[in-house]
């Protein structure tokens, strides 16, 4: 079932469509206060657009990972080398095994990790847009401690993610260290409650490699690497490290 085609989503939905046809294009910065800013951002995402986002760790940019376009233009934006992979936010553990190969995992082992700081590689399913990191047979992950962002995502499914910088540059944790991106971007959302993060938080993400069945890799000690080590051995994985 569409959750925009039911009840109190389809209405919001409705109301941001509305909305977005009486302002001018130039008024792109949203607060994300409940279902009117959710609409808002899910509204534009199915627009195709390109936008900035609050996460539970760095700021990102997102766009449909369904839509070969806005992947285009989130690369075009980012100024990204077109042979990086780019990880997918959905909104619920749940819906990870419609998206990845889950089978090896031990059990459980995800609902231990998600929703939380952690980025997730595993094997893609065939269902996922060929675009989307195209010749790479994993996909990066995210069920991230955010509200807003799984409420982005419960109703346009997965979500193309990146962090909110050029490529190469430092990450960011407001908007005002990305504003030169903003004449390119379609909306930038702010999260108060985001404002007083500090440089620990510019980390970004812990990325763990679990597509190898029985084995972890740490792709990057991010936000609470400390914590995911030791799901990982209880969980009987073992660890593979660089030569």
């Amino acid at each position: 079932m569409n959750p925009t085609t039911m009840g109190p989503v389809k209405e919001h939905m409705d109301n941001a469509k509305a909305e977005l046809k009486l302002i001018p294009e130039t008024e792109k910065h949203w607060l994300c206060g409940g279902n009117r800013s959710i609409g808002i951002a899910a509204t534009l995402l199915q627009q195709n657009k390109v936008i900035a986002v609050p996460t539970d760790t760095i700021y990102g940019l997102a766009c449909l990972a369904s839509s070969t376009e806005a992947i285009e233009r989130l690369y075009q934006i980012k100024k990204r080398d077109e042979r990086k992979p780019v990880a997918i936010c959905l909104s619920n553990v749940k819906d990870v095994t419609q998206w990845a190969v889950t089978d090896n995992l031990p059990s459980c082992l995800l609902e231990k990790l998600l929703p939380g700081p952690y980025t997730i590689i595993l094997k893609h399913k065939s269902n996922l847009n060929p675009a989307l990191n195209p010749d790479i047979d994993n996909i990066g992950i995210r069920v991230p401690s955010s509200r807003f962002m799984r409420s982005i995502a419960k109703i346009v499914g997965p979500i193309a993610l990146t962090s909110a910088n050029i490529s190469n540059k430092p990450s960011t944790l407001y908007p005002d260290e990305f504003s030169m991106l903003w004449p390119e971007l379609d909306g930038i959302f702010y999260d108060l409650t985001c404002m007083k993060r500090t440089n620990a938080h510019r980390v970004g993400s812990t990325v763990v490699d679990l597509s190898q069945p029985g084995f972890y890799k740490i792709v990057r000690h991010g936000i609470a690497a400390h914590i995911i080590l030791g799901i990982m051995q209880k969980a009987g994985l073992i660890s593979i490290t660089d030569e």
